[in-house]
């Protein structure tokens, strides 16, 4: 199937956002997505090299911030104010 490679890669790391969690100063998020779009998010430096054996990756700041930009455009309920569920990573 052909497909918008980066659409999908958007919408994974803005559902990333969700897991978001912290260990120590590392923001981490749990790796139960497609290999290969996690390849290609690590490899924009997004997240940390999704083939180890933790069940989690690191998050860079950088992916963090743009996770939950990504989230509150696409998923955010419009009648709802700003998201509080996490804290802000900028």
């Amino acid at each position: 199937m052909d497909y918008d490679k980066d659409k999908v890669d958007d919408m994974v790391l803005a559902l990333l956002s969700l897991g978001l969690f912290h260990e120590g100063p590392t923001w981490r998020a749990w790796k139960g997505f497609d290999w290969d779009t996690l390849d290609r998010l690590h490899e924009k430096g997004y997240i940390s090299n999704p083939r180890s054996t933790a069940r989690s990756v690191v998050v860079s700041d950088e992916g963090a911030k743009r996770a939950q930009e990504l989230f509150e455009q696409h998923f955010r309920n419009s009648t709802a104010g700003p998201s509080k569920g996490k804290p802000d990573r900028s």
